[in-house]
């Protein structure tokens, strides 16, 4: 009777196993996923968009229209991001009313978001879109940003339609910035 018991559970357990792994669906932004949070500020009281897994943000990096995307990694805990992200906001401005959208990644980790990202975003009145995304296993997803892409930050990625190009590297002034984009804007 133990030996019954003991095969029983071993071949529910091979069972459950078998599920099915979700797959990535090619998302445009009519179908871009609703986002989670479980924090006590909303979108309207300064979050951003928070997104758990990088499969719910992947639609940003497959718009096949003819608007210039610009997407930055960073995080508040990162000097260098910080301190080009006002150059972020010079593009923002400038191609204001333009087919050209600047989307800050945050990095920053959970813990943090209501206590440094959403007094930093405040304080720095950043006007660019920004989205924090969660999703620690970075090992499973930098690839799907850039295959090479080391896991670094900060890192930016321009691209229009099939167009792209990537970069793994802080800007030092706001016209390096903009000599990587102005190919891009046509």
């Amino acid at each position: 009777m133990r030996l019954l018991v003991i095969v029983l559970l071993f071949g529910i357990l091979l069972l459950s196993c078998n599920s099915p792994m979700p797959t990535t669906k090619n998302l445009t932004t009519k179908e871009k996923p609703s986002t989670t949070t479980n924090l006590t500020k909303t979108v309207a009281d300064g979050m951003p968009p928070i997104y758990e897994h990088f499969d719910d943000l992947a639609y940003i990096f497959q718009q096949q229209t003819d608007t210039t995307y610009i997407i930055n990694f960073w995080a508040t805990w990162c000097k260098p991001c910080v301190e080009e992200l006002p150059y972020f906001e010079q593009l923002t401005k400038k191609y204001q009313g333009q087919k050209v959208k600047v989307i800050l990644v945050s990095l920053d980790f959970k813990k943090q978001l209501e206590t440094k990202l959403v007094p930093f975003l405040k304080e720095h009145q950043i006007q660019s879109e920004v989205l924090v995304l969660l999703d620690p296993d970075a090992n499973a997803w930098v690839d799907q940003v850039d295959p090479s892409w080391s896991g670094a930050i900060p890192i930016t990625l321009v691209y229009k339609n099939k167009e792209r190009a990537f970069y793994e590297e802080s800007f030092e002034d706001y016209a390096a910035l903009e000599k990587i984009v102005q190919p891009f804007i046509k």
